[in-house]
């Protein structure tokens, strides 16, 4: 987001635990208003790097910045982060009203109820102070969490998975009412994920991490048509890799290949994707190619084929 200040910038961020490094000598920066997506498989670093950043676990080496301030050695409620965990983490013995005022006590009663009110209809759930969390959905109870988190006025906020629990098709609305809410409130976020389409559909850009390093950090089509690694490549979407014949390769789509009987190839497997087909194809030299087409062709598993491609403009990974 050029021309915003810089929210958040992390430096040399590294944490290790019995000898492994979970998150190393990471780099990022954040910009006010700005949805980042964090993405990567499990056991990636992804949580450990939003806590450090946060301050809920301590740094090995790096440096955390919000705004002008340096944060590394400050309490994690001084940092003027808010945080949305996988759980809602409410408390069940209070009322939403009661969960969102939670880190307003710093104001006056009259403008902590007034605040209270402003974030429970941001996140449409006016009305709904005087409940409990266990008398609301899953989805509602993490708007309210949401809330809590926003109440503050932070300049950050973290989301560590806060869709995992919920149904796809509930993850991908209440996706879509997050981003809303967060553009709303002119907040920069960071939303830990391991869905790559939901990554890929949310954020202004789209940090992808891997064994604790982040390999990209660019926008969803730059990371998509621009990969920077085999990995980036490959887990963002499904991607064949065809030699150059100089030593290096180029990064294929689905859709940017063509499957025609006959040839050298074999058809594995034969899937509907409702728009389409997807055959996975063996090849001559023993790699496996994923092709796309519109409508399914007179292949059948186990059929001879041969893979072509239909355009130029490939990417080239060194």
């Amino acid at each position: 987001m050029s021309g915003s200040a810089i929210a958040l910038d992390v430096a040399g961020l590294t944490r290790a635990f019995d000898g492994r490094t979970v998150v190393d000598n990471v780099d990022m920066t954040l910009h006010d208003g700005e949805i980042l997506t964090l993405v990567g498989p499990s056991g990636c670093g992804k949580s450990t790097l939003l806590r450090l950043i946060s301050g809920l676990e301590p740094t090995d080496n790096g440096r955390v910045r919000v705004g002008e301030r340096d944060v590394t050695k400050i309490a994690a409620e001084h940092r003027h982060i808010g945080f949305v965990f996988q759980e809602s983490s409410l408390f069940g013995h209070l009322r939403v009203a009661q969960n969102v005022a939670f880190g307003l006590r710093h104001l006056p009663r009259s403008e902590r109820g007034a605040r209270v009110e402003e974030m429970l209809d941001l996140v449409q759930l006016g009305g709904l102070g005087r409940r409990y969390p266990h008398q609301l959905s899953g989805g509602e109870q993490q708007r309210v969490a949401l809330a809590r988190a926003l109440a503050p006025r932070p300049r950050i906020v973290l989301l560590d998975e806060p869709f995992a629990s919920l149904d796809e098709v509930l993850r991908e609305e209440l996706g879509h009412q997050v981003v809303s809410i967060l553009r709303s409130a002119g907040t920069a976020s960071i939303l830990v994920t391991h869905d790559r389409h939901e990554a890929m559909t949310l954020g202004d850009r789209i940090a992808v991490m891997h064994d604790g390093r982040i390999e990209q950090c660019d926008t969803p089509e730059a990371v998509y048509d621009t990969p920077s690694t085999r990995f980036v490549a490959s887990f963002v979407e499904v991607a064949s890799f065809i030699p150059d014949g100089a030593g290096s390769v180029f990064v294929a789509r689905p859709h940017h290949l063509l499957v025609t009987p006959g040839g050298d190839d074999q058809v594995t497997r034969i899937e509907f994707l409702g728009s389409g087909y997807r055959y996975t194809v063996r090849r001559s030299d023993d790699t496996e190619t994923v092709v796309d087409v519109a409508a399914r062709n007179n292949l059948r598993v186990g059929d001879t084929c041969t893979i072509a491609v239909t355009t130029r403009d490939l990417h080239r990974l060194a």
